[in-house]
């Protein structure tokens, strides 16, 4: 893995994972196992224009972030160890809070697609349909569904705006996303979120603990995340709220996750949220 050697996961545990918690030679196969450039200019939207919030930073202190293929080799091996107490529980813990039977489903900022297959085994019958930025993270997404033997659809798109028809979704699902955006590009895409979803349509939202991270700074400086401290000092409530979204409840879980959900009403009408004033503290999460 490509790593800036100025981050304190560099020096203290990269050793760790690289001798003692990561198969080496398991990853090594998988990033000799294709062309990467190759085959993600399968996957690439020639139109697509990188935003520089994402183009300009070293995400999680790998070199180039989730446009470097090394992110998307190592993501999954390092994300186990990273989500208490269990990867698996936590993501699944979204999907238990689904309160429809959603037909047509979109996972934005899939990543390598772990929540995405598991909203497809949930709901087999939906289409499910998986957005990310990074075209390698996409080749390992579909690795995986392959592997399951689940037909997942994935979109190389800025979650921004996506293209997609407005009221085409029943629900729309993120995970470990907004931590990793600027405030006012979340909220740009929490807008996008309720322009896509019909009437009635869910929004549930998996993150780190914005209350817990605001008293954590120190992890920042272990996994690089350049936009958890804004992530932190804001309220993915009042985000939702601004939107426009309805029936908005943010639940804690295990202390430093947070699932939120919304529902987009019957009338359009916005619903006003007063963001909270709070004191300036940095904080952290890792996804």
């Amino acid at each position: 893995m490509t790593v800036r050697k100025d981050t304190l996961f560099e020096r203290y545990l990269a050793p760790l994972f690289e001798h003692v918690l990561l198969d080496r030679q398991a990853l090594m196969a998988y990033r000799r196992s294709k062309d990467w450039e190759q085959e993600g200019d399968r996957l690439r939207n020639p139109t697509l224009v990188y935003p520089d919030y994402y183009q300009s930073q070293h995400f999680h202190g790998v070199s180039g972030g989730y446009l470097n293929p090394d992110a998307a080799v190592t993501y999954d091996a390092i994300t186990q160890y990273v989500l208490p107490p269990n990867e698996l529980w936590i993501r699944k813990s979204l999907i238990e809070r689904i309160q429809s039977r959603p037909r047509r489903i979109l996972d934005i900022g899939c990543g390598t697609g772990s929540t995405t297959l598991l909203l497809k085994q949930a709901f087999p019958q939906a289409e499910v349909i998986g957005l990310d930025l990074s075209p390698y993270m996409l080749l390992a997404a579909k690795d995986k569904a392959k592997a399951a033997h689940q037909l997942i659809q994935f979109v190389h798109g800025n979650a921004e705006q996506t293209g997609l028809p407005d009221g085409s979704i029943d629900l729309v699902t993120a995970t470990l996303l907004f931590h990793e955006t600027p405030p006012a590009v979340s909220q740009t895409i929490l807008r996008e979120m309720f322009r896509l979803l019909r009437v009635g349509g869910e929004v549930l939202l998996l993150d780190g603990n914005q209350a817990m991270l605001r008293h954590s700074d120190w992890l920042t400086d272990i996994f690089e995340e350049p936009y958890i401290q804004a992530y932190a000092a804001g309220s993915l409530d009042a985000w939702l709220g601004q939107a426009g979204f309805g029936a908005v409840q943010t639940e804690d879980l295990w202390l430093v996750h947070q699932i939120s959900r919304g529902v987009k009403p019957l009338e359009s009408t916005r619903v006003q949220f007063e963001t909270p004033a709070i004191a300036e503290q940095p904080g952290w999460a890792m996804g």
